[in-house]
């Protein structure tokens, strides 16, 4: 075994696991089924706890998913968190039945949009102390506090996801709670272990929660994902962990084994060397399936994209494949080529011409494609 110094972080107790200050890395999941289908849920989120989730986290869009929380409570001891997206107010309907809540900087604008952020903040750090709940400060590449992102140079996507997350750890200081944890997630390796190295420089103490979203699926995922971790906890960065992955419903499991897997080999120093990853390579994003999934036949159309895609790998194109309305507008905005899913229509995006001229300018390339390069959009 290789002994890691880990950050000196303070420890959050999330229901009955206890993450930070030392205590073993905690391995954490998402279900994929519909949260009003109290049945299917309570099903997921037991073959997540039996994999060994220590943390089961579950989507609530509306006040009828908040309406199934009680039953789901009462058929679980795993410890639940919960994601609000627009709707912070769902707060007061969720807290009393999970340890933990998550809500994401970029996400607060949408819900009564002249309502000062920190308002909102203030409110759900008050419902979380009440219900004894923990928090999660959770960052996103793709849906980025908005008055941030405007400070920074457009082909900055680091800058404004750190400058969230450290104001938001200010204010949630300054009102006395710090049962927080954070994660500042990307679609890119290199970019999650770029800003989170940074973010435990300047903080510290503060956990961390880990993770790449949108991996993709089975292999690719879980190999984006172990370059990240590798680097970062081999550091001693990180208190808990996911892997997302797209896979079917029955498969969500993986996502556990895979991320055991990981910590085990670091651990054992069974780390490989830094990977510059994903420079002159095709590369597939795609979400993890949740519950936010309005059409399940997603999971097929990234599996299909990956396959009509394969004559392309040698080439540095990006395409996002995206199941929701929550995260999909954002997400696909700079990959090359962009799907996300709604219930009954795929919508198609394809990267803006400047940003992509100014993305060439950048790496120093000519702006004329090289007729050699197999055609977009294909």
């Amino acid at each position: 075994m290789v002994e890691i110094k880990r950050n000196p972080t303070r420890a959050v107790k999330i229901g009955s696991i206890t993450i930070g200050a030392g205590h073993p890395i905690a391995t954490q999941s998402m279900t994929a089924t519909h949260t009003q289908d109290v049945e299917a849920t309570l099903s997921q989120v037991e073959d997540l706890r039996n994999a060994g989730a220590g943390v089961v986290r579950i989507a609530v869009d509306s006040k009828k998913d908040a309406a199934a929380l009680p039953a789901i409570r009462a058929g679980t001891t795993a410890n639940l968190v919960i994601d609000l997206q627009e709707n912070y107010r769902l707060a007061l309907d969720v807290a009393p039945h999970v340890d933990k809540l998550r809500y994401n900087p970029g996400h607060l604008y949408h819900h009564e949009p002249t309502k000062p952020w920190q308002e909102k903040v203030r409110f759900i750090a008050d419902v979380a102390a009440a219900n004894d709940c923990a928090l999660r400060v959770g960052v996103n590449c793709g849906s980025v506090d908005p008055a941030k992102k405007g400070q920074f140079a457009e082909d900055d996507s680091i800058g404004p996801m750190l400058a969230s997350a450290l104001e938001h750890c200010e204010l949630l200081d300054s009102i006395g709670f710090v049962r927080y944890v954070v994660s500042l997630k990307d679609s890119d390796p290199r970019k999650v272990i770029d800003v989170n190295k940074r973010f435990a420089e300047a903080r510290p103490d503060v956990p961390l929660h880990l993770g790449v979203t949108e991996a993709g699926m089975p292999p690719d995922g879980i190999i984006k994902t172990r370059i990240a971790f590798e680097q970062l906890i081999s550091r001693g960065i990180g208190d808990t962990v996911r892997v997302s992955l797209t896979v079917p419903n029955s498969e969500k499991a993986q996502e556990i084994a895979a991320a055991e897997a990981i910590l085990a080999d670091i651990a054992a120093g069974r780390v490989r060397s830094v990977v510059d990853y994903g420079l002159a390579s095709l590369n597939i994003i795609s979400c993890p399936s949740c519950s936010r999934v309005e059409n399940e036949a997603f999971i097929e159309l990234a599996k299909q994209v990956k396959e009509m895609t394969a004559y392309a790998r040698e080439h540095a194109i990006t395409i996002a494949v995206m199941g929701c309305r929550v995260n999909g507008p954002g997400e696909t905005d700079d990959a090359d080529l962009g799907l996300w899913c709604g219930p009954t229509h795929v919508n198609l995006k394809r990267k803006s011409a400047e940003l992509e001229a100014q993305e060439r300018r950048a790496r120093g390339l000519s702006l004329r494609r090289d007729p050699a390069e197999a055609p977009r959009g294909a």
